[in-house]
């Protein structure tokens, strides 16, 4: 069935009411949905509602069949990758595979070496659009909770509130590092953050910084990754390490 996001607070005994104009749109006009059509919505919690449309009209009223908690199978880790906000290609494209991966948190990182420029209103308005990316991409792969997006953060930011994580690694080109498999294998985190650094990596002021807290420098290998790709190959290692 098409999956749909609502909030708790559009949920008022048996009834749901879709007020969200882009949902709305999409249900109405591009899938082009009937009454009595069944539906999938999944709350912010995780909670499952199985639905029948009883409405179609500027707001979608959903009558309620069947609820379902949570699943019970926990997710094993929890993955929050902060990126480097990349100059060749787009952010856009990392939020919609990092949310088909099953990232659960990702933040816009600026670092010294980031290009990149925006006024706070800017900065607003992406994070408006990465998060209608990251619901359509979570709609896609049938998530059942959405990912969070952070507003855009600086390293220091970051690093400042790190401390709630268990494990915590930055891939580095230079130096001491460990390859990620080893340090995966022998892990057992509960919640992980990964820094992924911009064209021409992070500067060696911002590596001291990192592994001042409790960061591990790993490597991804021989090659040089793009930023798109690094941020990708990582969350899917991690995916299949701890599936």
């Amino acid at each position: 069935m098409p999956r749909f996001f609502c909030k708790s607070s559009d949920i008022a005994g048996d009834k749901i009411i879709m007020r969200d104009k882009e949902q709305v749109h999409h249900i109405r006009d591009v899938l082009r949905l009937k009454i009595k059509d069944k539906v999938t919505l999944c709350d912010e919690s995780g909670n499952g509602f199985d639905c029948a449309i009883e409405q179609i009209s500027g707001k979608i009223i959903l009558a309620i069949k069947t609820r379902r908690a949570p699943s019970m199978a926990k997710q094993k880790v929890k993955i929050t990758i902060a990126c480097a906000i990349p100059k060749k290609c787009k952010f856009d494209d990392i939020v919609d595979k990092l949310t088909q991966l099953g990232v659960n948190k990702i933040i816009p990182l600026l670092t010294e070496r980031v290009i990149v420029n925006w006024d706070a209103r800017k900065k607003s308005l992406q994070q408006k659009r990465w998060e209608k990316i990251a619901l359509n991409a979570s709609q896609q792969s049938q998530r059942s909770v959405l990912p969070v997006i952070e507003p855009v953060r600086r390293i220091e930011e970051v690093l400042a509130n790190s401390g709630d994580f268990d494990l915590k690694l930055i891939p580095a080109l230079i130096g001491e590092r460990k390859p990620l498999k080893e340090i995966l294998t022998q892990a057992h985190p509960g919640n992980i953050l990964f820094l992924i650094g911009p064209e021409g990596d992070f500067t060696p002021e911002e590596v001291g910084k990192v592994k001042s807290r409790g960061f591990i420098p790993v490597t991804l290998g021989a090659q040089v990754l793009r930023v798109d790709t690094a941020a990708i190959a990582v969350a899917s290692y991690i995916k299949l390490t701890y599936s």
